[in-house]
Order: C-alpha cells, then sequence, then structure tokens
C-alpha cells in the first residue's frame, strides 16, 4: 500500500457511530487513491503473423511472443509422400541425419556446444507431407541459432561413418516400434497403407527394412536437390521481432548455394492422393508362449474425410472430438473427454473392450478419420460390428449438448496447446507452408463456434460414401471379411451379415 492508500482508508473509517468500517459500496472510488490505469492491446496487431517473401522465393514467418527464449526454424515441404521416384525412407533417414557434421560444423557435438552457450536445443522431425528442423534458444543468440539453421539444412556433409550409424539406428527404430506394447503408430502406418494403396500419403513413414540399405549419399543428393529449394521453404520462428528474422534471413539464406548444386524443383512430384480403401493385415504380433501384457487384437476401420484446405475440416475436427474415446482404464477426471460417444457407447457399456479411440489425419489434398478399437482375438467380430455401428450412428443428428461440449472442448484444447511457444512455432509454420497465410485462433475458434448438427450430419454422409480401410493387428481369426465390414458400412443400422456355421 501506498500512503495515499493508507490516507484513503483512515478517512472512510471515521464514522459518527464509532464502529470500524461504514457501510459503503466496494465498487465507489476511494478519495484520495489515483485512478488505475489498466493495459490495453489497440488492435491486433500483436497477435497477427507476420509474412516477409523473400527474392529467392523463401517465405519468413514470425510472431511475437514475450520472453527471454525464442523458437527459430525451418519447414521443408518435402516428405515421405514425396518418395514416389525413390526407395522408401529418404525422409526417415534425413530426420536422423540432421545436424549432423556441415561445412561449419565438424560433428554433431560441435553444434550442441554451440546452441548450449545459449542455452538452447534443437531437433529434426519428418511428417508424411513436411520435414522441419526447429531450435529453442535465448533471443540474443538469434543470428547463431539462424546461421546453425542454414548450415545444417543447406550445407550437411552427409559422411559415410554417418550414414553408417544412421542405418543403425532406423533398424533399432523398426525393430522397437514392432515390439512396442502400443501398436498405435504402426497402425497408423498401416491404416495409410490401406486407405491410399501405394501412393503419396499411402507410402511408408518408416523406412522400409529392404530400402536400408539401398540409401547413400548419392541418392539423398539427388532427393535434397529436387525438394530442399528456398520456394518450398518456410523460415518461422516465434518470440523475436520480425524485422531481425527477416535480416538473418537474408544474411544466411538469401544466396547459399546448398552443398548438392543448384536445385532442380522441375522434378517435383506433384501427385495428388487418391483415396483407394482396402485392408491390410498383419499377424506377426500373435504370441505362442504366455506373455505379462494380455494379447489383444487391434483394428482401425476409417473412411475418407477431407483436405485441411476446405471448409468441412472445422465440422470433422468437431465430429472427431465428439467422438473421443480412449482407454478403458483412464483416471477420468475433467476435460478427459468421459461424455464423449466412444466412451458412453462403447467402452462404458461393454467391459471386455480395452480401447476405443477417434482420430483425424489430414493432409492439403485429402483426410481419413479412424477409430482404433482392441479387444480379446475371441471377441473381434463384436467389436468391428461395435465400431460400424458407431459410423453409421455418425450420421443421425448430434444432440445440442453433445455437439456444445465437443465445440468447448476444441476450442479449449486449441487455445492450450498455442499458450506452448514449440507449438505456435509448428502451427505458424505449416499453415504458412500449406497456404502462404495464417489463421489466428480466434478465427478458428469463431469457426468452430459456428458449426451445427446439419453441418455434422452433411460432412458425415458425405462420408460414409466412400469405401473402408481397414488395418488389423494380432489374431484374426475371427476377423470379418473386407466385404461385410463394407456392407455393415453401406447398411442403414451398421450390423454385419449374418454368418450360419454348421460346426464351430
Amino acid at each position: 500500500f501506498t500512503t495515499a492508500t493508507w490516507f484513503g482508508i483512515a478517512a472512510y473509517r471515521k464514522c459518527s457511530s464509532g464502529s470500524g468500517y461504514p457501510n459503503i459500496s466496494l465498487s465507489a472510488p476511494l478519495p484520495g487513491i489515483p485512478k488505475p490505469v489498466f493495459a490495453a492491446v489497440d488492435s491486433h496487431e500483436q497477435c497477427e503473423t507476420k509474412i516477409t517473401t523473400l527474392e529467392n522465393g523463401l517465405k519468413v514467418a514470425s510472431q511475437n511472443k514475450f520472453g527471454q527464449f525464442c523458437t527459430v526454424g525451418i519447414l521443408v515441404n518435402s516428405g515421405s509422400r514425396h518418395e514416389t521416384k525413390y526407395p522408401s525412407g529418404i525422409a526417415h533417414f534425413l530426420e536422423k541425419l540432421a545436424f549432423s557434421s556441415t561445412a561449419q560444423y565438424g560433428s554433431k557435438d560441435e553444434i550442441l556446444l554451440t546452441l548450449e552457450k545459449h542455452g538452447g536445443i534443437c531437433d529434426c522431425q519428418t511428417s508424411r507431407d513436411t520435414t522441419m528442423y526447429a531450435v529453442s534458444a535465448e533471443v540474443k543468440g538469434l543470428d547463431t541459432v539462424v546461421s546453425l539453421l542454414s548450415d545444417a539444412v543447406l550445407q550437411p556433409r552427409l559422411l559415410d561413418e554417418e550414414i553408417e550409424m544412421t542405418r543403425m539406428a532406423v533398424r533399432f527404430e523398426l525393430e522397437d516400434l514392432s515390439m512396442r506394447p502400443d501398436p498405435e503408430p504402426l497402425l497408423t502406418e498401416m491404416i495409410h497403407a490401406a486407405a491410399y494403396r501405394g501412393n503419396t500419403v499411402g507410402l511408408p513413414r518408416f523406412c522400409p527394412v529392404e530400402s536400408v540399405e539401398k540409401i547413400d549419399k548419392k541418392l539423398l543428393h539427388m532427393y535434397l536437390q529436387s525438394y530442399y529449394c528456398p520456394e518450398r521453404m518456410v523460415l518461422a520462428g516465434v518470440g523475436i521481432e520480425h524485422e531481425q528474422l527477416v535480416a538473418c534471413a537474408r544474411k544466411y539464406l538469401l544466396n547459399v548455394k546448398p552443398v548438392w548444386g543448384a536445385s532442380t524443383p522441375t522434378n517435383v512430384d506433384l501427385s495428388v492422393a487418391q483415396y483407394t480403401g482396402g485392408i491390410v493385415r498383419d499377424m506377426s504380433d500373435v504370441s505362442l508362449g504366455p506373455t505379462p501384457i494380455p494379447e489383444l487384437t487391434h483394428i482401425m476401420i476409417g473412411l475418407e474425410s477431407c483436405s485441411f484446405l476446405e471448409d468441412d475440416f472445422i465440422p470433422f475436427a468437431v465430429l472427431n472430438m465428439m467422438m473421443g474415446g480412449g482407454g478403458s482404464f483412464s483416471a477420468g477426471g475433467p476435460g478427459k473427454g468421459m461424455f464423449t460417444r466412444l466412451y458412453l457407447n462403447v467402452l462404458n457399456r461393454h467391459h471386455w473392450m480395452y480401447n476405443a479411440t477417434s482420430y483425424h489425419h489430414s493432409y492439403e489434398d485429402t483426410g481419413l478419420l479412424c477409430i482404433h478399437a482392441s479387444a480379446d482375438p475371441r471377441q473381434v467380430r463384436e467389436m468391428v460390428e461395435i465400431l460400424t455401428r458407431e459410423f453409421i450412428q455418425m450420421a443421425g443428428t448430434a444432440g445440442e449438448m453433445e455437439l456444445e461440449r465437443a465445440k468447448t472442448q476444441l476450442k479449449s484444447m486449441l487455445m492450450m496447446n498455442l499458450e506452448s511457444r514449440p507449438v505456435i512455432f509448428e502451427d505458424v509454420g505449416r499453415q504458412v507452408l500449406a497456404t502462404g497465410k495464417r489463421k489466428l485462433p480466434h478465427e478458428l475458434c469463431y469457426l468452430i463456434s459456428n458449426v451445427t448438427a446439419s453441418d455434422i450430419k452433411r460432412v458425415t454422409t458425405k462420408m460414409l460414401c466412400s469405401k473402408p480401410a481397414v488395418a488389423a493387428l494380432g489374431d484374426l481369426t475371427e476377423m470379418p471379411s473386407y466385404e461385410h465390414i463394407q456392407a455393415a458400412l453401406s447398411s442403414k443400422d451398421g450390423h454385419l451379415p449374418r454368418m450360419y456355421r454348421l460346426f464351430r
């Protein structure tokens, strides 16, 4: 309290009745106290994403966020979907080779030591359509960070010993993937392979075993020459001034000749995703001996949704949130989605089901909405019928309360995720790379709020016209045929055709 405050309070305490406090409104201003001045933002200028395109086609995008640290990175429009003309697995190799020795830095350790001086860390992630090199460090180290990123992306040495180490790392990851108790990454691979057989996003995200020895420096350079060109890149930053980032981009990314020579963007694969539907089975998970983990069969059924560039993307996101789901051993609690359909209609009614979760994968030219479920191998047929019934019921009219709950949950998840600086960085980079601009959180919240029950019904009806994509892992003795699953998804109630057996 200031002296003025104490005098103000003392003035109010003087009462003829002699009591300590008078009967006054708390909203009335106190005498002798200056009027408070509240901070205000004049417009949306503070939260707008600034974008500049350099002369060579490289886009620079930034979002100012106050703090001592920043996240800066280069996103490249390159991923496993672009490997049609090459052995699958190049993007996976490049992810593992990222931030190794470069023209400027003799080893990965040297890069890490340089970043350590600015309290920094680095990471590289590849997806089916994007490769992302990112660094989080102190704002005052921005010049060093952009110089390092330019070197890591455009001047990698790709030494023989580094490629050999990467081969070992890839083999280990493939082995680990098949032994992991959580089958979700493997099922996601399988459902994409079933939905887009042999094309674009259906190509393997992880390097197949047969490609490990085929990938060498020459092949990597051929790929990099086609896809790592400025017009397919975005330098994104969060927590820095836009002018500073543009100045660093001009200094380190404008007239730099890559180690593989001039870019040849004419060799870029521009194939549009072709949804085929189909089934991929894998029975290798079956164990012959006793295991400490319950032996389950995992099924994932998916249907074609839409690309993230379409207006229907928001209704599909709401639908995915409305389906929700999770594991049968979830602790529950606020915001866990215990009132979503897959909890209420599936996990709460069928105690023998271990998992039922909805996923939505979306790309620039297609999308896939799928449900993953797991149960004892003896109950696979019943489990598949439960899933097909849930897909059919999506086309019914959504209840007002469940729709509002799904929209509120989606908005809160969006806003909570965007509290994190690395998430804002990825959102800025991905949106600018795909569309050349960025939709701000309040715009997305407005679009989510406007989704109606008729929108959900419309997108679901359209989705149910596509052929199903099915991924099945484990003991598939009781698994219904693909034709039966397709018939169930074309029926009014989602029931599988009846099977009659003479002998059981």
